[in-house]
C-alpha cells in the first residue's frame, strides 16, 4: 500500500475538518459550486468521482472472466453475500437504528435520507480496494481478479433495480431518470473507457504500461476522492456544526454491518472448506463497499446537501481502519482453514 492508501482515513478526517471550516467560513463559494449542474448532476463533483472511478476500471481485465468456473465456490458465496445479503441487511440496519433507536434523535426526513445513503452503500459491492485488502491477506490474486470483474458486470444491471427496490420498501420517493443516468454515468460509461484503454495498452503484449499507466493515474484518484469529500463536508458545513453526533449516530450501523456481513461470510467459507487464500478475499470482498459510486449516486438522487450525501461519505472515513482490522484478523486466524 502506497502513501496515500495507508493513511487513506487520515487524509478523509482532514478533509473533513477543512471541508466544514471552509463551508462556514465561505458558504457563498460552496453555494456557487452547488449550483454548477445539469440535470440534477452536479458537474464538477461528477468530474471528481470521474477521476476516483477510471483509475479502478482499467485495473480490472475482463478477460479474467473465462476463468469463472476455476474457483466456483467461492465466486457463488460473495455473489450471494453482495447482492441477496448485504443490501437486505444494510436496509434493515438502516430502518432499525434511524426509525426505531435513534428516532428520538433525528427528524424523519433526515432519518429517510441517511437509510437512503447506507442503502446505496450496501447495494454497491467494491471493485478497486478490494485487490489491496486481498494482498494483505495472501490472497488468491486470480480469483479476486474474476469476482471484481463479475462484480462489475453484475453492476450494471442489478444496482438500479436493487436500489430502486429497497429505496421504495422504505418510503423514498426517486426519480427513475435520475437514477439509471447515474448508473451510466458512474459505472456503464468509465466501465467502457477502462475497457478501452485498457486494450490500447496491451497491444504491445505486456502488463507493464498498464502498470505504469495506473502508476500515474492512482495519485489522481486519490485527489477526486480527498476533494470530494472537502466538498460535501463545505456543503453541509452548518448542518454538521449544529449536529456534531450525527456523523457517529451513523457510522454504528455501518460498523455493526461490516463486521456482521464478514463474520458471516469469512464463517460461510470455513464451513465450505474453502482455502485461506480464497476465503479471506471472499468475506472482504462481501463486505466493502464501492463508496465512489454511492456517493455519486446520492448526489444526483437527494442533492449534495441531502442527508444521503453525507452517510455515504461517513461511508468512506469507516472503511478504511475498518477493513484494516479485518485484514489482521484473517492473517491472524489463517491456521483455521487447511
Amino acid at each position: 500500500m502506497g502513501i496515500f492508501e495507508r493513511y487513506l482515513s487520515v487524509w478523509v478526517a482532514l478533509c473533513i475538518v477543512a471541508g466544514v471550516v471552509l463551508g462556514n467560513l465561505m458558504p457563498g463559494v460552496f453555494q456557487a459550486i452547488a449550483a454548477i449542474e445539469y440535470s440534477q448532476i452536479n458537474l464538477v463533483v461528477a468530474l471528481l468521482i470521474w477521476l476516483m472511478i477510471y483509475p479502478m476500471m482499467v485495473q480490472i481485465d475482463f478477460g479474467a472472466i473465462k476463468d469463472v468456473g476455476k474457483k466456483p465456490k467461492g465466486i457463488m458465496l460473495t455473489l450471494v453475500m453482495n447482492w441477496l445479503v448485504k443490501p437486505f441487511t444494510m436496509a434493515a440496519l438502516g430502518w432499525l437504528f434511524f426509525k426505531v433507536l435513534f428516532a428520538g434523535w433525528v427528524d424523519p426526513q433526515s432519518a429517510n435520507e441517511y437509510i437512503a445513503g447506507m442503502i446505496l452503500l450496501g447495494v454497491a459491492p467494491c471493485t478497486a480496494m478490494v485487490f489491496v485488502w486481498s494482498q494483505l491477506t495472501k490472497g488468491d490474486a486470480n480469483y479476486t481478479l474474476v469476482q471484481v470483474s463479475v462484480n462489475d458486470i453484475i453492476m450494471i444491471f442489478a444496482f438500479a433495480p436493487i436500489a430502486a427496490l429497497l429505496l421504495g420498501v422504505n418510503d423514498i420517493v426517486i426519480p427513475w431518470q435520475t437514477l439509471f443516468l447515474s448508473v451510466l454515468l458512474y459505472v456503464l460509461l468509465p466501465l467502457i473507457a477502462g475497457v478501452i484503454t485498457r486494450k490500447q495498452l496491451n497491444k504491445g503484449g505486456t502488463e507493464q504500461r498498464v502498470s505504469a499507466f495506473l502508476a500515474k493515474a492512482k495519485p489522481w484518484s486519490v485527489i477526486g476522492l480527498l476533494a470530494t469529500v472537502v466538498l460535501l463536508f463545505g456543503f453541509q458545513a452548518q448542518t454538521i456544526v449544529a449536529k456534531p453526533l450525527i456523523i457517529l449516530l451513523i457510522a454504528i450501523p455501518l460498523l455493526l454491518q461490516t463486521y456482521g456481513i464478514f463474520a458471516i461470510t469469512y464463517a460461510i467459507a470455513k464451513k465450505m472448506h474453502l482455502p485461506h487464500n480464497v476465503a479471506a478475499p471472499a468475506g472482504l470482498i462481501s463486505t466493502s463497499n464501492f463508496f465512489e459510486l454511492a456517493v455519486a449516486v446520492a448526489i444526483a438522487l437527494f442533492g449534495l446537501n441531502s442527508g444521503a450525501a453525507l452517510a455515504t461519505v461517513v461511508g468512506v472515513l469507516v472503511e478504511v481502519p475498518v477493513m484494516l482490522s479485518l485484514v489482521w484478523f484473517a492473517n491472524r486466524t489463517r491456521h483455521w482453514f487447511s
